[in-house]
């Protein structure tokens, strides 16, 4: 069905577009596309061949018209971009300018440059625009179709031919119909309905956009372009070409004040665009933005699920990859492309359920390609297009009601047609030397850049070399461009989890993004090395140089990623961290991570030196002098203080090691005798004082009888003195019935409400013991009150099970009681 003019009964729009748009006796040829559709695409290569036109003028950034010549280059293989970016007001943003084979800017320019026309970019290279800060965060599109779409003219479009998006209604009127109508009537329509939406805004929500400020740029090239030129080409969104029109905006712009959208019973949000001629915008008013600094434009990868409407890509149309089985059949010059891509995509789908051992026959797919027929008939098309094979595959394929359970095969066809494909660009003079250092490594390393997919590489770190070497570069790259590569499994170095381990399992995915932040990165060096380096340096030098542990986590990410020299650098850094630290929970960790780094020297390739053992005796002797400030400490700290005085007593007992225990013992000593040490802390202490030999064992019973038998508040506090005596001796509760025997006294002995405030941090404090132990220690209780271990695990009665027998025995007690029986 072709779209009509009953939205321009006066037939002004009819009449613009015949004399201004596609006059062919005119100097200037206007031809409305909307972007990447193949479509639009079609033509365009037809209005080239029958206009012949001198110059051919795209919307696009301008400070790209230099590399055209790179994107229509033989060994350019869409899908490709280009990355503009620039700072303005200090904060840096980018827009990605998509070109697919099938886009009409990209079949111009290679059409264009096979005749050897003149071409050029229009457009500005960035937006003025209203932003939130969220926004400012995301890339956008310099082809943003938002306001094309969101329309209130195509909103009640879709309401009159029953489609359920704009883009179903886009392929229903122009895309399967386009190949069958003349190039000048699918110009006109396209014209008119991208005009009657933009009459939908008003000029303040325009300007807000900043579509008014491209236009008006766009119109000087185009005046400019015109003086040198006699026969002009511009192809730009079809939402800006009346715009673009010169005369109509200084000399009509009254002319289609009269023109709104059809009434209906309730108001349309926005009031219906008119051309003020004191509000329109002119090349006067333009002005350059000297708030915009290092504006720059690559030629990068793109890809097909980047390229997608429905992954957030804010122009073009949905279904990558179906428009471009499309866009091949019609350059076959195929009468039906359209039932031709929906028949390979079926044939795909069934073949991919039967591998997958999905309950799928062959009169399945013969059903479902029936009713892409029949519902193009229903819907009145020439063609089934994209939604009517959505359709027929959720009816065929789907066995029973539609859940998630049974949509793999409408997943796996939304995989298909969206597709998976990376472009590639041809090699040129502005290649940016670390992205070509990313990929001959990636070459070098055998990684798949080639689809977007996700992959994985297993490593064996300690057998293999080179897998060793591409664990170190994965962390290069990790430091650099984090979305690139993730760790699935291996050694966590950050958790010190899964030490053990030698194999380490990545993931990785490549897409123009990874690429857009590699031209980021560019600023730190040509090599994916050099880069690394140039940013740990950076780190460092932003690091206050009292910070060690910050000092020490940049030490071992340099090693992670293989940096040998500077690792030797920063060995000098951290030991002046660490003489100017005074915090000691900073100064423990520190010490824990050296520590690690001398047990795992050979995973983290580390040449014998003897300056690792240095800096750990030095932290170990730092973290000590700061123990006597542990008497004043935040509550959330203690488990902390905790867990780092547990690592100074596990070094200070080491065999082999020769660190200053002395001082550790008078300092422990110091703390004990501190009224005011908290009571997690005094347990901590006093257990490893013990363990050092400076105490009895008697001592942890005797402190923890202090608090058991105390005053109510020290009765409270049992739970935290217990808390740090098992988070470093277990075995004070394990092999010795006088702590048990008291803990069960205190048990005994406290009231309701304050057994039952203190019992989460008794749980806390007994998930110190494994299940082995918890057992034993069950056994223990058992045999101290003469009870079996099953009784214990017998689950108490219920509480109000309980109350109603004793309210029961005690009626009976009365009742007997009146009758005098006893």
């Amino acid at each position: 069905m072709n779209p009509d003019w009953s939205m321009d009964p006066s037939g002004d729009l009819r009449q613009i577009f015949e004399e201004d748009v596609m006059n062919f006796k005119k100097g200037i040829v206007y031809f409305p596309v909307r972007h990447h559709s193949p479509a639009c695409s079609y033509h365009v290569k037809n209005v080239i061949e029958s206009y012949k036109p001198e110059i051919i003028l795209i919307e696009g950034p301008e400070s790209a018209t230099p590399l055209i010549d790179i994107l229509a280059d033989q060994a350019t293989e869409p899908p490709v971009s280009l990355y503009c970016t620039y700072e303005q007001d200090g904060e840096r943003s980018a827009y990605y300018y998509p070109l697919l084979s099938y886009s009409p800017e990209y079949a111009a320019l290679k059409l264009g440059t096979e005749r050897q026309i003149p071409i050029r970019f229009i457009d500005l290279d960035f937006r003025h625009q209203n932003r939130t800060e969220e926004e400012r965060q995301v890339e956008a599109s310099l082809q943003d179709e938002t306001l094309l779409a969101g329309s209130e003219f195509m909103k009640r479009l879709c309401d009159t031919f029953h489609c359920r998006s704009f883009h179903e209604l886009w392929e229903k009127l122009f895309e399967i119909p386009g190949t069958a109508s003349t190039t000048t009537v699918f110009a006109r329509n396209v014209f008119t309905y991208c005009t009657l939406s933009r009459l939908c805004y008003t000029d303040h929500e325009l300007a807000l956009s900043g579509d008014v400020e491209r236009e008006v740029h766009m119109r000087m090239q185009i005046a400019g372009a015109s003086r040198d030129y006699k026969r002009v080409l511009v192809i730009t969104g079809g939402f800006h070409t009346y715009a673009l029109l010169q005369r109509h905006i200084e000399g009509n712009a009254e002319t289609l004040s009269h023109l709104s959208l059809p009434k209906k019973s309730t108001a349309a949000p926005h009031q219906p665009f008119t051309l003020q001629k004191e509000n329109v915008m002119t090349e006067k008013t333009v002005v350059s933005d000297p708030a915009v600094t290092d504006h720059q434009v690559y030629p990068m990868v793109y890809t097909f699920a980047e390229a997608d409407r429905l992954n957030g890509y804010a122009s073009g149309m949905p279904y990558v990859n179906y428009y471009q089985m499309v866009w091949n059949e019609m350059q076959k010059h195929s009468t039906h492309p359209f039932h031709r891509a929906g028949l390979s995509f079926l044939a795909q789908l069934t073949r991919h359920l039967r591998n997958r051992n999905e309950a799928v026959s062959t009169s399945d797919a013969i059903e479902a390609y029936r009713m892409i027929q029949g519902l193009a008939d229903l819907r009145g098309k020439r063609e089934g297009g994209v939604f009517e094979l959505l359709d027929a595959s959720l009816s065929s394929f789907v066995k029973g009601e539609h859940t998630l359970a049974s949509d793999e095969p409408l997943e796996q066809l939304a995989r298909m047609l969206t597709g998976d494909k990376i472009g590639s660009v041809a090699p040129n003079r502005l290649s940016i030397p670390i992205v070509e250092d990313f990929k001959k490594h990636s070459m070098v390393f055998k990684l798949n850049l080639k689809v977007t997919a996700k992959h994985q590489k297993t490593l064996d770190l300690y057998a293999k070399p080179q897998h060793r070497r591409l664990s170190q570069w994965f962390h290069c790259v990790s430091f650099l461009v984090p979305n690139f590569a993730v760790r699935q499994s291996g050694p966590d170095w950050v958790a010190f989890k899964d030490m053990s381990l030698v194999r380490e399992t990545w993931s990785y995915s490549y897409s123009s993004r990874i690429e857009a932040r590699w031209i980021e990165c560019s600023i730190y060096g040509g090599t994916v090395q050099e880069a690394a380096v140039r940013k740990i340096e950076q780190a460092a030098a932003e690091i206050p140089e009292h910070h060690s542990e910050k000092m020490v986590e940049l030490l071992l990410q340099a090693c992670l990623m293989g940096l040998e020299d500077m690792v030797h650098r920063l060995f000098d850094g951290v030991k002046a961290a660490l003489l100017l630290d005074g915090s000691f929970l900073s100064l423990c960790r520190t010490l824990n991570v050296l520590n690690r780094m001398q047990q795992h020297t050979r995973l983290l390739g580390l040449s014998p030196d003897i300056r690792l053992p240095e800096l750990i005796h030095e932290a170990f002797d730092q973290a000590v002098r700061q123990m006597l400030q542990l008497g004043h400490t935040h509550p959330d700290e203690h488990a902390l203080i905790t867990q780092s005085l547990k690592l100074l007593f596990m070094l200070s007992t080491a065999s082999g090691e020769r660190y200053d225990r002395e001082t550790f013992r008078l300092h422990l000593d110091e703390l004990l005798a501190d009224n005011g040490l908290p009571a997690q802390l005094e347990g901590s202490c006093t257990a490893i004082s013990v363990g050092l030999g400076n105490r009895s064992k008697e001592e942890i019973v005797l402190r923890a009888k202090g608090y058991m038998r105390g005053t109510p508040e020290k009765m409270r506090k049992t739970a935290s003195y217990l808390h740090g005596v098992f988070a470093v001796a277990r075995d004070a509760l394990l092999y010795d019935d006088t702590l048990l025997m008291e803990l069960n006294h205190l048990i005994a002995e406290l009231p309701y409400e304050d057994f039952i405030s203190m019992v989460p941090e008794l749980r806390l404090a007994f998930t110190y013991f494994s299940p082995m132990e918890a057992d034993l220690v069950a056994e223990r209780v058992a045999k101290m009150l003469e009870t079996d271990v099953e009784e214990l695990d017998r689950p108490p009665v219920d509480e109000q099970l309980l109350q109603s027998a004793r309210s029961m025995d005690q009626a009976l007690r009365e009742e007997f009681a009146k009758w005098s029986l006893t």
